[in-house]
């Protein structure tokens, strides 16, 4: 089974999102990194992009398939995560300890639309 944790908000399409005050930290999930497998490439978006919750903002490619990260909250770019650059591995050594792009939220009702942990794991099993 892969790692769920707790207070983090998770979406359908296997992506997380860490809220601190009014910034999400999105990444993809111990779930996702596991069926992607060894991950070889993620495509990053530029700081001050424009993300749309549904929406896709970026890629991670392995060496099975490449899928696209779809934001689960909508908001502006506010940090990416440039060691994912030279260490695309780090999102399969630690999915949750490694977040993909900083976003500064722009409806954190938003939030209200994603699963929490035993939410996810239970959308996992019947994946």
């Amino acid at each position: 089974m892969a790692k769920v944790i707790e207070g983090l908000y998770y979406s359908e399409s296997h992506e997380y999102v860490k809220v601190e005050g009014n910034i999400g930290y999105i990444g993809i999930t111990d779930y996702a990194q596991h069926a992607l497998g060894n991950v070889v490439y993620v495509d990053l978006p530029d700081v001050d992009d424009e993300v749309t919750a549904g929406e896709e903002f970026g890629a991670v490619e392995s060496v099975k398939a490449a899928s696209d990260i779809i934001s689960p909250v909508s908001g502006t770019i506010i940090e990416v995560n440039e060691a994912l650059d030279g260490e695309p591995e780090l999102l399969n050594k630690d999915a949750f300890g490694n977040w993909i792009i900083k976003v500064e939220l722009s409806d954190k009702s938003e939030l209200d639309g994603l699963m929490d942990a035993k939410a996810y794991e239970a959308f996992c099993e019947n994946e």
